[in-house]
């Protein structure tokens, strides 16, 4: 086997993969009445040291700004989340969960190792371990790959 089939094989798997964690985490979250998109904001919100701005928040979310106001609109309609002005810069909105959004994002982690504890149930406790060292060294890769990218992107839009 070439190179060229083996990450094609790793492509496919890996949207294989994919789509399979997706199915699970759906198929598990699916009572809390959130869309991906809402679930995915809310996990971002969750992982926060402090309330973000609401740029912020879509570059944490890697999607355009505009693409953030319905989702928080949403989340905030649901009681989630609360916009509050910057202090610092009050042309600026900061985004905080509020007791209810730190509940749900509880349950949404719990909901998503369910999932992942699915998922990976053919796998040992050592080739976890192993996996998740492999899987974290790709992704810190990637964050250089798409900082590259943001920047090529901010040059072209200037």
């Amino acid at each position: 086997m070439d190179v060229g089939d083996e990450e094609e094989r790793l492509g496919a798997l890996l949207l294989r993969l994919a789509k399979s964690a997706h199915v699970l985490q759906r198929r598990n979250m699916g009572d809390l009445g959130l869309t991906p998109a809402q679930a995915r904001a809310l996990a971002v919100l969750g992982h926060c040291d402090a309330p973000p701005r609401m740029a912020e928040l879509a570059e944490r979310l890697q999607v355009v700004p505009r693409a953030v106001t319905p989702v928080v609109d949403a989340l905030e309609e649901a009681g989630l989340v609360r916009r509050e002005i910057d202090p610092d810069n009050r042309r600026s909105t900061l985004v905080t969960l509020t007791e209810e959004g730190r509940v749900m994002c509880r349950r949404f982690g719990e909901f998503r190792a369910r999932a992942a504890g699915e998922l990976f149930a053919p796998l040992d406790a050592g080739e976890r371990r192993t996996l998740l060292e492999l899987m974290e060294k790709v992704e810190e890769s990637g964050k250089n790959l798409r900082a590259d990218c943001r920047s090529a992107h901010a040059r072209f839009d200037a």
